[in-house]
């Protein structure tokens, strides 16, 4: 079984992403998962050039140190030879409609003169995505359960008008692991895109930074410790990265402190611990271009050999070959 997984460069790598998933991905993957860097995913809204290229380099470095296997790693656009073809046919297999009533392009294209043809269409790119690989199993979130759904219907539609060649995925709701609010404002939560708030810890921050980041967090005037995240988000935030970063229990880790400062010192040494063998790992990688980039080309000729045999064989049923 093949379980599908990617992350978008459209910021830095950030606590929640690698307490949430990244860690939980090296941990827990099987030998047949796979993981990719969606670059071309991140070019639905105006972008910079230079800090797309920067990030997807970063994010990829974050992921082989956290502990990704090379084999099974890859970036995106470094297929976007064999994507591109698959694309154009899962496009000429959806309808407009079933495009248009996506949730995000609703809320951020549907009407706008300004929007790009691409928040439309990239719901189809990543069923190409996914169809391309072969993935089984694709572990969301709910705000991309419709996209999933979308590559199914496209996968059986394809199959019944040409032959069997996808394999029909199904969205899985992977383990619920830390749930990482901004420090600044514990209402919403901590977003690698969100780079003006003061409340968002990214992995490659130095300790120091880390240290003043937790220091200013939110929390309330109650003044007691105690896992209440109803009444007291701010606190209950730190005790959950707490939580995360030494396996215990929020409910323990609010016993082992009294103050609200004693806290927020301990949380931000338990998270500059955490951070710390993938913070200089992955500094290293990106200190060696030339391996970094071995590493990325090895990847994607992985990627690119399992894709061949079924885009080829999309090809020939749609009368292409």
């Amino acid at each position: 079984m093949t379980r599908l997984s990617g992350i978008t460069p459209s910021g830095h790598v950030q606590l929640g992403n690698y307490l949430g998933a990244v860690r939980r991905w090296a941990a827990e993957r099987e030998p047949s998962d796979l993981f990719f860097v969606s670059d071309l995913h991140a070019m639905t809204t105006p972008h910079n050039p230079q800090r797309l290229r920067s990030l997807t380099r970063e994010q990829f470095a974050v992921l082989l140190a956290a502990g990704i296997d090379p084999d099974s790693l890859f970036v995106q656009s470094d297929l976007a030879g064999e994507l591109g073809a698959l694309n154009w046919i899962l496009e000429c297999t959806c309808s407009y409609g079933e495009a248009s009533r996506m949730v995000q392009f609703k809320e951020r294209g549907a009407g706008k003169d300004g929007s790009r043809v691409g928040l439309l269409t990239y719901p189809v790119l990543m069923a190409a995505d996914i169809l391309l690989q072969g993935a089984d199993e694709v572990p969301v979130g709910s705000d991309q359960d419709q996209h999933v759904e979308l590559a199914r219907t496209l996968a059986r539609r394809f199959n019944a008008q040409y032959g069997q060649v996808f394999t029909v995925p199904r969205a899985v709701v992977p383990r619920t692991a830390a749930r990482v609010r901004d420090l600044a404002d514990p209402g919403r939560k901590m977003e690698k895109s969100n780079t003006q708030s003061p409340g968002v810890v990214f992995v490659l921050d130095e300790p120091d930074v880390v240290r003043r980041k937790f220091r200013r967090a939110t929390t309330d005037g109650l003044d007691r410790v105690r896992f209440d995240p109803d009444e007291q988000p701010g606190v209950a935030n730190l005790l959950e990265v707490l939580a995360a970063c030494t396996g215990a229990s929020p409910y323990t880790a609010a016993g082992s402190v009294s103050t609200y400062a004693e806290l927020k010192d301990v949380v931000a040494e338990a998270v500059i611990e955490e951070l710390r063998p993938l913070r200089e790992r992955t500094l290293e990688l990106l200190d060696d271009p030339a391996e970094l980039e071995r590493v990325r080309m090895h990847g994607a000729k992985r990627a690119a050999d399992r894709a061949r045999p079924r885009l080829q064989a999309a090809f020939r049923v749609t009368g292409l070959r």
